[in-house]
């Protein structure tokens, strides 16, 4: 039995969602997987050679282009659309978790933000997004991102997760 008192927002209910679903959210994690192990290191592909994008539904739309008009106000105004005790994984930094770290790692002002979407898939409650992001709609990629989402009761779409990384391949040392 579901203990009532557990927040909606946390990692355990999402664990919960997976298994009351009969699965269905489960396949959409394992797509999920499969779709970037085969989206292979973008930053090496010729520009001709990426995901194209895709037009995503109204709803999930919104997460992009609410993600895109919070961007640039900074941190406080992103952590807005994620879980109150969501994550950021970012490229060279542990999780961060929850709103109050989020808007601290993202800081009070950022520059422009275009985001687009390749690939997407929703079972019930539970959505991901998969995509990539540049300065400027229309300018080359410089990253992609994973948004892994959850539908509230009022049917607005929130962040659990965003998961992105730079298509520069990082400095290493020579041995």
């Amino acid at each position: 039995m579901r203990d009532s008192r557990r927040p909606r927002d946390t990692p355990q209910h999402f664990a919960h969602l997976t298994t009351a679903t009969g699965g269905h959210v489960r396949h959409a994690i394992i797509t999920l997987a499969f779709a970037i192990s085969v989206a292979g290191p973008l930053g090496a592909q010729a520009r001709d050679s990426l995901p194209p994008s895709i037009s995503l539904p109204a709803e999930l739309a919104r997460v992009l282009t609410d993600y895109e008009s919070a961007w640039p106000h900074g941190g406080a105004v992103v952590a807005e659309l994620f879980v109150e005790d969501g994550y950021v994984l970012s490229a060279g930094v542990p999780p961060i978790r929850g709103r109050a770290a989020i808007a601290k790692h993202y800081g009070t002002s950022n520059g422009p933000l275009a985001l687009r979407a390749f690939a997407y898939a929703r079972d019930g409650n539970t959505a991901f997004i998969l995509g990539a992001y540049a300065a400027h709609r229309g300018d080359p990629d410089i990253g992609k991102f994973t948004l892994t989402l959850r539908r509230r009761a009022d049917g607005r779409w929130m962040i659990v997760s965003d998961m992105d990384n730079g298509n520069a391949r990082p400095n290493r040392p020579s041995p």
